[in-house]
């Protein structure tokens, strides 16, 4: 369904030119009707204003805030355009309704009592008819349920059969059982389950209201559904006067009663005087005095007409009809009553009848009483007598109220026990503690005195079941500067935010300036200054172009120890001091590469950064410190770099000295090298082998020792440490045997094959002669032969032991001496 104000003149009624021409003499159309429109609008629009506010502490926020006041205000003034086009702009009788419309857009205005929570616009509601408070369905429909349960549990014999009205939260006024809410309604009525329209009201149809007008004119709300009472009628009626007599005039139909300011002149109930007040609706009691007689008319007195009956507090005294008594009854109008004993009579104890003369008096019968006594289950035993009969006195056995203990004790006394009841009451909290208690335990007197959901006050009512009712205060939650007032009810001060507010921030500045920057009124504190600090600096003259800083928020760390837990970082508000000048001053450097621009703080030279460049000590390079200041304690590097001067021919090795601008002195390191043998190191000045010849060279090359390396023949080489080859002339003399190793012969080995020769010529002599002496000793025989005999077997045996001596000669010494060449080679590879 589309809303009435969407539809451009579709809705109900007349259009605006044909209101407008209802208020026109002529009903003519024209220029009029815009005028008239216009003027509706801007009412509307006034009235928007007067319940939609907006303030904002950031500045970025208020292009956000100022589109939703517009949208908000769209939708205000198209619900009221219908109403103030009727009342010709005059928008006075909206200020009820337009507080409820503009809660509704307030964050925190709408509270369910209930749950002590916001109303959101997406939630089902329930609104009461007479308070028209706003509740969440669920909350509503359970509040109802528990105040029916509860008072059938308290009042109901048979518990659940009667029918009980619920009260609403927060006004009281009862609705019937059948007007339990069991469905999300808008507010006329009209449409279950509104939707959520973001260009209606919440909760609304958007149709129009059509309830009936209070009080009961004949019409109907011409607003659109909203929540909140309707706004009195605004259609024009012709209606006289209050008192008639002038002539019917068109008026507002709220306010349709209107006076003459003519006297009103009617007689007024006391029948003397007429009503001298100006035009009026009923006529006042007559305030004049006058003499009055009273009832019985025995007395006269001055009293107000409005009053003309009184009584005057006397016996009537009139005589009866019966001629011997008068009227007892006090001053009374009319006919006085019968003498009352001129009837049918009886005896004090009523069982004799009599009819005697009113002057005579009845006597007792002198039967026995028998009228029941106080305690109604005796008889009075005494005989017929007037008056009251006696107490009785009989003595029962009776039971306590409680029904616990029995006693004998007299019929007239009520036997109470001491036994205190330990059941709880109807409150179901404390206890009775009613001495003798029959069971019937009273409601409960003690103050409720639980914690209301406000959790600000108690409840002040009597102790009693269930949930207690909401908190009727409302609380003032203001803006900063206290002009702007937002009406919540009691408990959601804490979580409301403070209404916005257009006025101008009132608080005094914190800082040293002597205004804060022009802002709106906000809660909470105000924004850190902005402004520029201007205090001067100290060591020039200029001033701190910085943001203020005298209330700046620094983190706050405390220390924890051990065994505590880390605390969360706090923030302290602190006065920062001025930064340091940084205003640009042209210097130049230490070396004088540049000029440039140089923060005020650190006025004077500066080190550029550049390579020094000033030349050093030795003349050969310039400083490479970064740009500094020359003076007695802070001079340019001593040059630390190796001298680059060329080095004699032959000579691998750097020059010791550092940078220097003489020449170099000799080189006197050592050369580690291998003697010609190749077995020993030598270390020898680098100078000396450089500057010697080559027999020099060959000199110092040589470790003077023999040389290891063997001739041809197998013998070392007898010369001292030499470069190149061994010469192969063996001057050592051996040993030879001739083949039957008897014959030994020592000689220089330089022609081998004729020495062998000779001993072997020399060992075939030697085998003849030796022949010929055995045959002659064998011819000669004898002991003495003997004796020659075994010295021969001795001599031949040393000849066969001599001759394996030598075979092993020739076999160990040249495995030997392969042994040491090898061991002579390998020590030569690894030198």
């Amino acid at each position: 369904m589309e809303p009435v104000w969407r539809q451009q003149g579709r809705g109900r009624g007349r259009s605006q030119e044909a209101q407008g021409a209802r208020f026109r003499p002529g009903g003519g159309r024209g220029g009029r009707t815009e005028e008239i429109r216009k003027s509706n609008q801007a009412a509307a629009q006034r009235l928007v204003e007067s319940h939609v506010s907006s303030s904002s502490s950031d500045d970025e926020d208020d292009d956000d805030r100022e589109c939703q006041d517009g949208k908000r205000g769209q939708i205000l003034a198209s619900t009221f355009t219908t109403y103030t086009n009727q009342t010709g702009g005059d928008a006075t009788g909206l200020a009820r309704t337009g507080q409820y419309l503009s809660d509704l857009f307030q964050s925190g205005a709408l509270t369910c009592l209930i749950c002590i929570a916001s109303v959101k616009r997406t939630q089902q509601v329930w609104s009461c008819c007479s308070c028209f408070s706003l509740f969440h369905l669920p909350c509503i429909q359970k509040w109802a349920k528990d105040s029916v349960f509860l008072v059938s549990s308290v009042t109901d014999d048979d518990f659940g059969q009667k029918q009980h009205p619920w009260p609403c939260p927060k006004c009281r006024a009862e609705y019937p059982p059948s007007a339990k809410p069991n469905r999300y309604m808008c507010y006329c009525g009209k449409l279950q389950d509104p939707p959520a329209d973001p260009w209606l009201v919440p909760h609304s149809c958007g149709s129009v209201c059509q309830k009936e007008l209070k009080p009961t004119c004949g019409h109907t709300c011409l607003l659109l559904c909203h929540p909140g009472p309707c706004p009195p009628c605004p259609k024009m009626v012709s209606v006289a006067c209050m008192c008639g007599k002038a002539k019917p005039l068109p008026r507002r139909c709220s306010n349709k009663a209107w006076s003459c300011q003519q006297q009103c002149g009617k007689l007024l109930p006391c029948r003397q005087h007429t009503c001298s007040q100006t035009c009026h609706t009923e006529c006042r009691p007559c305030p004049r005095v006058s003499v009055q007689s009273c009832v019985c008319g025995q007395q006269k007195a001055e009293r107000p007409c409005s009053s003309p009956q009184w009584n005057c507090q006397q016996v009537c005294g009139s005589p009866l009809p019966c001629g011997n008594h008068t009227c007892e009854e006090v001053c009374h109008d009319g006919v006085c009553p019968p003498c009352p004993r001129s009837v049918s009579r009886t005896c004090p104890c009523g069982k004799t009848k009599s009819c005697l003369p009113c002057t005579e008096e009845v006597m007792p019968c002198g039967d026995t009483c028998d009228r029941r006594l106080s305690c109604l289950k005796h008889t009075c035993s005494m005989r017929c007598h007037r008056g009251s009969c006696e107490t009785c006195r009989q003595e029962v056995e009776k039971e306590c109220r409680c029904g616990k203990h029995r006693k004998l004790m007299p019929c007239h006394k009520e036997y109470l026990c001491d036994s205190k009841c330990p059941k709880t009451r109807s409150c179901q909290r404390h206890q009775c503690r009613r001495k003798c208690c029959p069971g019937n335990c009273p409601p409960c007197d003690q103050s409720c005195g639980r914690t209301l959901g406000c959790r600000n006050h108690k409840c002040p009512s009597v102790c009693h079941q269930g949930s207690c009712y909401p908190c009727p205060e409302n609380v003032d939650v203001r803006c900063s500067c206290g002009s702007t007032v937002l009406v919540v009810p009691c408990g959601r001060e804490r979580s409301t935010k403070p209404p916005r507010c257009k006025e101008p921030c009132r608080c005094p500045p914190s800082c040293h300036h002597p205004t804060r920057e022009a802002h709106r009124c906000h809660p909470g504190p105000c924004a850190p200054c902005r402004q520029p600090c201007l205090l001067p600096l100290a060591g020039c003259s200029h001033t701190c172009p910085q943001a203020c800083h005298d209330l700046v928020l620094v983190r706050s760390q405390q220390l924890a120890g051990p065994w505590e837990q880390p605390t969360e970082p706090a923030f302290v508000q602190k006065a920062l001091p001025c930064p340091p000048c940084q205003v640009p001053i042209p210097t130049s450097c230490f070396g004088e590469h540049e000029v440039s621009p140089v923060p005020c703080h650190r006025q004077g030279r500066f080190s550029c950064g550049r390579p020094c460049g000033r030349p050093l000590t030795c003349g050969n390079h310039t400083c490479s410190r970064e740009c500094h200041l020359v003076t007695d304690g802070n001079k340019c590097e001593v040059c630390e770099e190796g001298c680059s001067k060329p080095r004699p021919p032959g000579c691998p090795h750097p020059c010791p000295r550092s940078c220097h601008r003489d020449d170099c002195p000799p080189c006197s390191q050592m050369i580690r090298q291998r003697c010609h043998c190749k077995i020993s190191i030598l270390y020898v000045e680098c100078m000396s082998v450089h500057t010697a010849d080559d027999q020099t060279k060959v000199k110092l090359s040589s470790c003077n020792n023999q040389c290891p390396k063997e001739l041809s023949c197998g013998h070392r080489c007898k010369q001292v440490c030499h470069p190149g080859e061994c010469e192969d002339r063996c001057q050592q003399k051996v040993k030879l045997r001739c083949p039957c190793r008897r014959i030994k012969k020592v000689g220089a080995p330089a022609l081998p094959s004729v020495f062998n020769q000779r001993i072997q010529t020399d060992c075939r002599f030697s085998l003849q002669e030796e022949l010929e002496a055995f045959e002659k000793r064998q011819q000669r025989g004898g002991r003495r032969g003997k004796k020659r005999g075994r010295r021969g077997d001795a001599d031949g045996e040393q000849g066969r032991g001599g001759r394996w001596g030598w075979s092993l000669a020739f076999i160990i010494i040249p495995l030997g001496g392969a042994l040491l060449s090898a061991a002579v080679f390998y020590l030569l590879n690894t030198a």
